[in-house]
C-alpha cells in the first residue's frame, strides 16, 4: 500500500472508529455506495453547509435560496436532456466480470502489450494480449476481453400513483407471444403512465422556480438562487469511500445574468469560490482551476472551470462553475410555453435600439457536493505528529486540524478527577455553552491524556480543564489543538474566550 492510499485508509478507519461515518446497513453486509453520517460526521457536514449557506446567501443581497422537490413533473428531465443524455458508456470485463465506465477506464496506445491474470485472480494464468481498437483495458484486471460498450442511464426511475405497472404489464401481456423488442415496448409505455424520477441535480427545480422567485421577490438581473440538498445518481462506478456514490447532497447556485456579460460573472464566481473552499484548510496550495476543453464541455456550456483537490489519487473535481448561456430556461419555456424571460425597463434593446429589453438570462453555475467536501477536509486536516509523552518515550499523536468553524464539537470540558465537585464545576461551565448554542461536550471517562487525545483526533479545538486550583481561583486551563499550549483563565471568561478563538 503506498503512502497516498495509506492516507485514505486511515480516514476510512477513524471515520468509523470515532463517529463520523459509518457503512449503511452494516449489519447486513452493507450496501455498496451508501454510507450514514454518524453524531460527529453529521456536525462536520452541517457546519460545511452552515458555513456555505452563510457566503452564499445570508451575507448577500443578490442571492436568496429555495428548497425545491426531490421528485417533480418527468417532462422536466425529458426537457432538460437528462433523460435521452444523461448516461454513461458501460462496458463488461469477460475476464473478472467488472463493470466500469468505457470514458474512466485507464487509456492505452492501441496495440500496447500488456499482461493480466485469467479470471482477475492472483493465481490465475497468466495471459499475454494487445490493446484493442477502443484504446482501453479493464481498470481492475488490465484484461483486454470486454463486452461492447452500450449506453447506461444514470437516473433512478420509480412510479408514483395507486396502479402498480408491472401487474399492468403482466396482465397486457399474459397469452400474447411477444418479441424481446416487443416486450420492452410495451413495458416502457405502460411505465410511462406513472414513471418518475429521483432528482439527478438540484439546478432543474431551481430553472423551474425561476420566473416565480424573480417576480415574488422583484429580484433584479444579476441575482442567484442557492438550493442544497439530496441528488441520486446510479453510477455505474462508485469508489474511494463518499467521493463517488449514490446517493449524496449537492450545494448548488444558478446565477442569473444579463447575455453578454456571463464570462465576466465566471472569472468572479471562480475566484469567489476557490478562496472560499481555501479559507477553511490547511494547505491553500491543494488546490487548483481547470479550464475544461471544447472536447469535455456539456452541451450546455460554453465555459467550464473544475475547482480541484489534490486528494491521495490525484487532482480530481470538488466543484465545477459552469456557464450554462440561456440552455435551460430557453428549453423549458419552449416545451412548457410559459414565458422564462426578464424585462429591463432601463435598458436598450439592442436589436431594436428602443427603449426597454426582454431577454432570457444567462446562467453562471457555482456546483459542489456536500458530501465530497466532508472527504476533502478530512483529508486536509489528518496530521500525524511525533513528540515525547510524560514518561519520556517517543508517540505519535494523530489529529484532525479541522478549522474551528467546521470542527464538530467546538469545545471539551473535562473534570481532572471524578471527585472533589470538580464534575459538577465542569458541568455548569458545559451549560453555559449549550445556552449560547455552541457544541460543547463533557467528558470524563479515561485518564486526562487520553481524553485529550481522543479529541485531538475528532478535531476539537479547545479543551477546558477543571481542577483542583479551580476549587480555589476560579480558573481553568483552556488547550490549543494544534499546539497543545495551555492558560488559565477565568471561568466566567471561558465562554467569552473560546467565542472569540472561534
Amino acid at each position: 500500500m503506498n503512502k497516498n492510499d495509506d492516507l485514505l485508509s486511515k480516514i476510512v478507519s477513524l471515520a468509523k472508529r470515532r463517529g463520523f461515518i459509518f457503512q449503511s446497513s452494516e449489519i447486513y453486509g452493507g450496501l455498496k455506495s451508501a454510507y450514514d453520517y454518524g453524531p460527529l460526521g453529521v456536525e462536520l457536514k452541517r457546519n460545511i453547509a452552515n458555513q456555505w449557506w452563510r457566503t452564499m446567501v445570508l451575507e448577500r443581497e443578490d442571492v436568496v435560496g429555495l428548497d425545491a422537490a426531490i421528485m417533480m413533473h418527468p417532462k422536466v428531465w425529458e426537457t432538460s436532456g437528462h433523460v435521452s443524455g444523461f448516461s454513461d458508456p458501460l462496458v463488461d470485463c469477460l475476464n473478472c466480470k467488472e463493470r466500469f465506465r468505457a470514458d474512466k477506464a485507464p487509456q492505452l496506445p492501441v496495440g500496447t502489450a500488456v499482461t493480466y491474470r485469467q479470471g482477475g485472480k492472483p493465481n490465475g494464468k497468466e495471459i499475454s494480449s494487445v490493446v484493442g481498437e477502443r484504446g482501453y483495458v479493464c481498470p481492475n484486471c488490465n484484461s483486454t476481453e470486454l463486452s461492447d460498450e452500450r449506453q447506461f442511464n444514470l437516473m433512478f426511475r420509480t412510479s408514483i400513483g395507486p396502479i402498480d405497472p408491472v401487474d399492468s404489464f403482466i396482465n397486457e401481456i399474459a397469452e400474447k407471444k411477444l418479441s424481446r423488442q416487443e416486450l420492452r415496448e410495451k413495458y416502457e409505455e405502460l411505465l410511462s403512465k406513472s414513471v418518475i424520477y429521483l432528482r439527478p441535480e438540484t439546478a432543474q427545480g431551481i430553472f423551474m422556480q425561476y420566473l416565480n422567485v424573480q417576480q415574488s421577490l422583484s429580484m433584479k438581473i444579476p441575482f442567484g438562487i442557492a438550493q442544497q440538498g439530496k441528488a441520486f445518481r446510479n453510477e455505474i462506478t462508485t469508489e474511494r469511500f463518499i467521493f463517488r456514490t449514490c446517493e449524496f447532497e449537492q450545494m448548488e447556485m444558478e446565477y442569473f445574468v444579463e447575455p453578454g456579460t456571463q464570462r465576466q460573472w465566471l472569472e468572479y464566481w471562480t475566484s469567489e469560490r476557490i478562496k472560499w473552499w481555501q479559507s477553511f484548510a490547511n494547505n491553500r496550495d491543494n488546490f487548483r482551476l481547470r479550464e475544461h476543453t471544447p472536447d469535455e464541455l456539456a452541451h450546455y456550456a460554453d465555459c467550464c472551470f473544475d475547482i480541484e483537490y489534490r486528494y491521495p489519487w490525484g487532482w480530481d473535481e470538488l466543484e465545477g462553475v459552469a456557464s450554462r448561456t440561456d440552455y435551460d430556461l430557453s428549453k423549458h419555456a419552449a416545451a412548457s410555453g410559459v414565458k422564462l424571460s426578464y424585462f429591463d425597463q432601463t435598458r436598450t434593446n439592442p436589436d431594436t435600439g428602443k427603449p426597454g429589453w426582454r431577454y432570457t438570462p444567462y446562467v453562471i453555475e457555482p456546483a459542489s457536493g456536500l458530501t465530497r467536501a466532508v472527504l476533502m477536509y478530512l483529508l486536509d486536516a489528518y496530521s500525524e505528529e511525533s513528540g515525547i509523552d510524560a514518561q519520556g518515550r517517543e508517540k505519535t499523536r494523530t489529529l484532525l486540524k479541522l478549522h474551528p468553524l467546521l470542527a464538530p464539537i467546538k469545545v471539551a470540558v473535562l473534570p481532572l478527577v471524578k471527585k472533589d465537585g470538580l464534575p459538577d464545576i465542569a458541568r455548569k461551565i458545559v451549560e453555559k455553552f449549550f445556552k449560547a448554542g455552541i457544541n460543547a461536550s463533557y467528558d470524563e471517562q479515561h485518564s486526562i491524556g487520553k481524553r485529550y487525545s481522543r479529541h485531538d483526533e475528532v478535531g476539537t479545538p479547545f479543551c477546558l480543564t477543571v481542577d483542583h486550583q479551580t476549587s480555589t481561583d476560579d480558573t481553568v486551563t483552556i488547550r490549543d489543538r494544534d499546539t497543545t499550549r495551555q492558560e488559565r483563565i477565568p471561568i466566567d471568561k471561558a465562554l467569552e474566550v473560546v467565542k472569540a478563538k472561534l
